[in-house]
């Protein structure tokens, strides 16, 4: 089980914090904290590194005073999950020098991206390991805690196939499970650093990430959130054409599985095809994360996304009529080099006029070795974060009628857990709400676990957040006590 801390509003990828409790020990008593921020793709490469750990011994731990040694597995794909990187860092560094931790060591994209520069910065950390050397961490820790220390950084070229995700060690929820489909990225969009920082576009084949899925839904999971720097792309690379809708034919018949949430799709491969698999799939939710950016076709070309508003306009309209009561998240990015007024008051009414379900806004974020860090037309912070305001504004307008458009509705909630303190409450989540990211449900009821999808009577709207009572699929007025929904 992992404590989440709140990460900057709009923020995308997520800026998450996850420090892990306690696992079943081991018959070691080498033990280590971890740390892993960023986004889903980050989190899986945190829970190998950790499933990795486990077979040679060591033991997770969820108290700080019993590590020996922290893992810090960073982001850095932008200036403020640098920063929070950075921060996490010294604070572990710190627990060293009053001998609270034997060591530290720093994985991940920050690591990749700054490489030796990061000991050069921080020279009491032990080690380094990037990105594409995660397989190595055991020998890493081993390294360090022998009091070896000729290496003291590990990186290793992108494969030509991802690495497999398997033999994890999951530190989500139980009943929530992230699959990534693919490594690294093909687009060159000029704000990005991922292509620097985790390589091409690498589809994992079909039938890997099938079992992949099967081994998670054994192990539990009900919602399975898929996710890739560029999840329509998949396959591309592999077989010719983009195979998401085939991958997702199979994952659709993966018994065990409840939920199945798509995330990070670009919008050029989103084909009919794939609007149809997704409308008739018995598990896949009607819910797309759909990053779009921008909405003027100048700055859309200066950012290198390909697409224009007006095609992005028809998508829109194609996957609102393909898929009934589709719900989309978005996101956008004020500040850009050149954005004019216009173009901003231009953005501002797009999304009033597409009026997405859930959306995101961060501010841009110069980012060394990136075409546009070296754009003309700077926009001041001030007026970048002025005009992130405002659109939080609006969405916040349109967030709020949606659900207060949920009052007197009845939807399904798949439940987190309780309410910390407070009896017959617990948490849960509508197929509009994807973990850590979105709004949830406080629902009323008895006897309700963790990853049960209840029918749930939505009495009340407070903000972002809805308000329902658990009812019986057969008898409005009782409580539900069933079992898990298959």
């Amino acid at each position: 089980m992992c404590v989440v801390g709140q990460p900057p509003a709009g923020c995308r990828p997520r800026l998450s914090r996850l420090v892990c409790k306690a696992v079943p020990p081991t018959q070691s008593n080498r033990t280590y904290l971890l740390v892993s921020l960023g986004c889903p793709k980050n989190l899986v490469d945190s829970e190998c590194m950790a499933g990795l750990l486990r077979l040679e011994g060591y033991e997770m731990v969820g108290e700080e005073e019993r590590a020996d040694f922290a893992l810090v597995n960073t982001c850095g794909f932008i200036a403020d999950a640098r920063a929070e990187s950075y921060g996490v860092i010294e604070e572990m560094l710190e627990r060293k020098r009053c001998g609270a931790l034997r060591a530290v060591i720093v994985a991940g994209c920050l690591a990749e991206r700054n490489r030796e520069a990061l000991l050069s910065r921080y020279p009491e950390i032990d080690q380094v390991v990037g990105v594409f050397a995660r397989e190595e961490i055991a020998v890493a820790v081993s390294r360090v805690l022998e009091g070896r220390d000729e290496h003291r950084a590990v990186f290793l070229p992108p494969p030509s196939r991802p690495l497999a995700d398997e033999g994890r060690l999951r530190i989500t929820s139980p009943h929530v499970g992230y699959l990534k489909i693919a490594e690294g990225c093909d687009r060159r969009c000029a704000f990005c650093t991922i292509p620097q920082i985790r390589g091409h576009y690498a589809s994992k084949p079909i039938e890997h990430v099938v079992a992949e899925a099967r081994a998670l839904a054994d192990d539990g999971v009900r919602e399975l959130v898929v996710i890739a720097q560029d999840t329509s792309y998949y396959g591309r690379d592999l077989y010719g054409a983009p195979r998401l809708a085939d991958l997702l034919a199979e994952l659709d018949a993966t018994e065990g599985l409840a939920w199945i949430r798509l995330m990070y799709l670009y919008p050029h491969d989103v084909t009919d095809r794939l609007i149809e698999r997704i409308a008739r799939a018995r598990r896949v939710l009607p819910y797309l994360d759909l990053p779009l950016q921008h909405a003027s076709d100048r700055l859309l070309r200066r950012m290198r996304r390909g697409v224009t508003r007006a095609e992005t306009e028809r998508l829109l309209g194609r996957l609102r009529r393909g898929i009934d009561g589709l719900v989309l998240r978005t996101t956008l990015m004020t500040g850009f080099p050149g954005e004019t007024d216009a173009e901003f008051e231009e953005l501002l009414d797009f999304v009033r006029r597409e009026r997405f379900e859930r959306l995101g806004v961060f501010v841009f974020s110069p980012e060394p070795g990136t075409p546009a860090a070296e754009m003309q037309g700077a926009v001041p912070p001030q007026v970048a974060r002025a005009r992130r305001e405002r659109l939080m504004a609006a969405q916040q307008e349109i967030a709020f009628a949606y659900n207060r458009a949920q009052v007197g509705r009845r939807r399904d909630v798949l439940i987190d857990g309780p309410v910390p303190g407070q009896a017959h409450a617990y948490l849960g989540r509508t197929v509009a709400d994807a973990p850590e990211i979105d709004a949830a449900v406080y629902v009323t009821g008895e006897g309700l676990v963790p990853g049960q999808i209840v029918p749930v009577e939505i009495v009340e709207s407070r903000g972002y957040d809805l308000i329902g009572v658990a009812r019986s699929p057969e008898k409005g007025s009782e409580l539900f006590f069933g079992e898990i929904a298959h």
